[in-house]
């Protein structure tokens, strides 16, 4: 889409210069606003023309039943969907009598404006009706993020050449007729009305309607209010029914007198509460942002963002695309988890219903990453989610036989809702991933009554689950067997290395806090004993690695697979997974995602240089990327194996994976954890960023070793340690790290040991890649900027 004539680069925005009714379900969703609680798809304020109209609230789900042709034992029930709940966005325009629907008539001009600094998506439009009146429309809107419940629209209507007779529409809508996406498994169930009508109101400016979904029984409310503002002719009149709740305002216009209508609209929801509770909920937080006014959302909204940016900022010279992408990315990873509160986040966000709104091991191993280091208060509310469903998985855990807390592959409410038992139920990594998350924000922030309470239960909880998973053989080797890692395109494997270091990294952790927090143990049952087998097991723990070619085994035997015919797959044949039987994926040397190069990435004290460069070389050649989650980690590890033209390849698929529509399927929402790639491949790729686990008692401590590739000239980016914030600068020759406050900070720059303090920044040559022969990729599955061969510029991305 960033592509299309229609859309510029700029660095603090993204801006479309006109509508573009073929890509309208691409752009609702890059222009969607969130705040992690609330998400409003980036639909126009009149409805109609719409790709897919969407208002969500997290955690708001229906229940539909999961099929089987054969029923087995542990297979889920019902699966949850993401719901499209009541629509207040909608504000519909008549002018002299001929609805606004910019398919008919002519539109002059259009343009829209999603600004990262401010959190609000503008609109202005020039149209003429089919009478031939001209009108000039603009629009404003925000999803606060300082009033979790609220979102709010500023609309205008002037007439441009001569007397208008205007009518405006002010709805809430529910049960809104959705389109229907065939032949993708990533498109959300469909789950027709799902919203049974409880209240409706409406009365002088003020709009309420209840419902309750139909089998999940949660209830869901919303309420607006207006303020409303223009000639002396304006009236209005409110009407309500089941589904629709709305406010009519009429006005003759005259050219320079515009009718401008406020609009507060508040959510509210409960699986518990009752009705009387739920609507006095929304009435009040829509009373409150009527006291706050636009102006005052407005200012809140800037200043909230202004303290995120101060920490998360990452600047890129040499290309500007890039530089537009990173932001975009960030922004939207902010929105998707702000005011979540205690809420997963969703793989998609609030941006679209694409994997039925489930959240995925994605959010603790790519978005909590980047979270972690920019706005760690957003990373607790998310653990505290997984916390709060530990019930569900220690019963899941149970139905299974095993011990301890088995997390679900995808899920909304904590509950196991994959019907696919390979890429489900075996993807057993996800506990491995969770503690990840856990042991990474408590060392980065130091928050220790989190380690003390949900931290030390997760720890324990998900390394009871390899104990019990696992087992050693007669040479005391511990195996975890019949397993699915990152790699989709595998399953059941033998050790697969991903998931056999993130499990013993797992388990070394919980023995560890179990040790600091022994009275919490106790009250687990954790004694001594266990945490000993803990740590054996982590010892012990096998490794594949083929003696013969030199490199790790993604899985034991993987190696010795047949490999995939890449030569005679042609290139509309992708993604496999839409094309090939998974029996032939399993079965042949083809890689999905990164596993084995994410394993590098996740645990870098536990390889070599020369193994991270053999390693990559070899899966690199495998790895077809038909995944999202894909391109970020090999960017990463090939800027740290002396590659940085392939790295910056993969940072150009990684940052445009929406703005491009590369998976065509960004019309279904956007793609969180591989916006937070982008992040991750200039931070922990070009900045080299990573975390050294500490030995002998002392304290895990932040490594860079920072490279750009020819086409940047500098990257900068800040990120947040132990209280501390620290600036670190990347030329193409010199590196700058200047603490901008907090105590001194110890850091490594390719090895050495460096102090850094508020009171100078502290300056070290960045020494050249080493040389090493071009890793090859599958035919055809080339990063954008390899096929022919070049370097990369900043004017190709334009």
């Amino acid at each position: 889409m960033i592509t299309h004539p229609s859309f510029t680069v700029e660095p603090w925005c993204l801006r479309e210069t006109e509508l573009n009714l073929d890509v309208l379900a691409q752009s609702e969703s890059v222009f969607a606003l969130s705040n992690g609680h609330v998400g409003w798809r980036g639909n126009l304020d009149e409805g109609e023309p719409h790709g897919l109209p969407g208002s969500y609230l997290n955690g708001v789900f229906e229940r539909h039943p999961l099929p089987y042709a054969e029923a087995g034992y542990g297979y889920p029930e019902s699966g949850q969907t993401m719901i499209n709940v009541t629509d207040g966005k909608v504000i519909r325009l008549l002018v002299d009598d001929h609805p606004c629907d910019l398919r008919y008539g002519r539109l002059l001009a259009h343009e829209r404006v999603l600004d990262f600094r401010s959190g609000v998506l503008s609109r202005t439009a020039r149209w003429t009706s089919p009478g031939g009146r001209t009108v000039r429309i603009t629009s404003r809107r925000l999803v606060s993020f300082t009033q979790r419940a609220v979102a709010a629209i500023v609309y205008e209507v002037e007439p441009v050449d001569g007397p208008t007779t205007v009518a405006v529409q002010s709805e809430l809508v529910a049960n809104e007729q959705l389109p229907r996406f065939e032949g993708d498994p990533r498109v959300a169930a469909a789950t027709g009305s799902p919203l049974v009508p409880e209240e409706h109101f409406a009365q002088d400016t003020r709009l309420r309607l209840v419902h309750c979904t139909d089998r999940s029984r949660l209830r869901v409310a919303a309420a607006a209010d207006h303020i409303v503002e223009g000639p002396g002719s304006t009236r209005w009149t409110a009407q309500s029914e089941p589904d629709v709740s709305r406010l009519t305002v009429t006005a003759d216009l005259v050219p320079g007198q515009p009718l401008r209508l406020v609009k507060f609209v508040a959510y509210g929801w409960s699986g518990e509460r009752s009705l009387p509770a739920v609507h006095d909920q929304v009435d009040g937080a829509v009373a409150g942002a009527v006291s706050t006014g636009w102006d005052g959302l407005l200012a809140a909204q800037r200043a909230y963002l202004d303290r995120f940016w101060a920490c998360a900022d990452v600047e890129v010279e040499g290309d500007a695309q890039i530089q537009q992408a990173v932001r975009f990315a960030l922004f939207h990873v902010l929105q998707a988890a702000a005011r979540g509160e205690n809420r997963a986040i969703p793989a998609k966000g609030l941006t679209g219903t694409g994997y039925d709104g489930h959240s995925f091991w994605d959010t603790e191993s790519y978005v909590l990453p980047v979270l972690t280091y920019t706005a760690p208060e957003t990373v607790a509310s998310a653990l505290r989610w997984r916390h709060r469903t530990l019930p569900a998985a220690r019963d899941r855990a149970r139905q299974l036989g095993l011990a301890g807390a088995t997390f679900p592959w995808r899920s909304i409410d904590g509950a196991e809702c994959s019907a696919y038992w390979p890429a489900g139920t075996a993807a057993f990594h996800v506990n491995a991933d969770i503690a990840g998350a856990v042991v990474r924000y408590i060392v980065v922030t130091g928050d220790e009554d989190f380690e003390r309470g949900e931290g030390l239960d997760l720890l324990v909880e998900t390394a009871r689950l390899w104990r019990s998973l696992g087992h050693h053989d007669a040479e005391g080797v511990f195996h975890i067997d019949g397993v699915t890692g990152p790699d989709e395109y595998s399953a059941f494997s033998r050790d697969n290395l991903y998931t056999n270091l993130m499990a013993r990294q797992n388990l070394v952790a919980a023995a560890d806090v179990a040790v600091r927090h022994p009275d919490r143990a106790a009250e687990l049952g954790a004694d001594e004993e266990e945490a000993a087998a803990w740590r054996d097991a982590a010892a012990r723990m096998a490794v594949p690695y083929n003696e013969s070619l030199g490199v790790h085994e993604q899985s034991a035997g993987f190696t010795s697979f047949q490999r995939w015919d890449f030569e005679a797959t042609p290139p509309e044949h992708y993604p496999l997974l839409l094309h090939y039987p998974y029996f032939d994926l399993y079965r042949k040397q083809v890689v999905k995602q990164a596993d084995l190069v994410l394993a590098m990435l996740e645990c870098p004290d536990i390889f070599t240089e020369e193994q991270k460069a053999r390693n990559f070389a070899y899966y690199d050649a495998l790895t077809v990327r038909d995944s999202s989650l894909s391109a970020c980690c090999q960017a990463v590890l090939a800027a740290e194996t002396g590659h940085l033209r392939l790295a910056y390849a993969y940072l150009g698929e990684a940052a445009l994976m929406d703005l491009d529509d590369l998976e065509h399927n960004t019309r279904d929402g956007l793609h969180i954890a591989s916006l937070a790639g982008s992040w991750m491949a200039l931070v922990t790729g070009f900045g080299g960023m990573r975390r050294h686990v500490g030995g002998a008692g002392q304290p895990d401590r932040l490594s860079f070793a920072p490279r750009l590739p020819e086409a940047l000239s500098r990257v900068a980016f800040t990120v947040l340690m132990r209280g501390r914030r620290l600036k670190v600068d990347i030329g193409r020759s010199r590196a700058r790290y200047q603490l901008v406050e907090g105590e001194p900070l110890e850091v490594l720059h390719h090895g050495e040991t460096v102090t850094v303090t508020t009171e100078a920044p502290v300056e070290r040559l960045v020494p050249p890649a080493p040389a090493r022969p071009e890793p090859q990729q599958p035919p055809g599955r080339h990063p954008e900027g390899l096929l022919t061969g070049e370097e990369p510029s900043a004017e190709s991305h334009e």
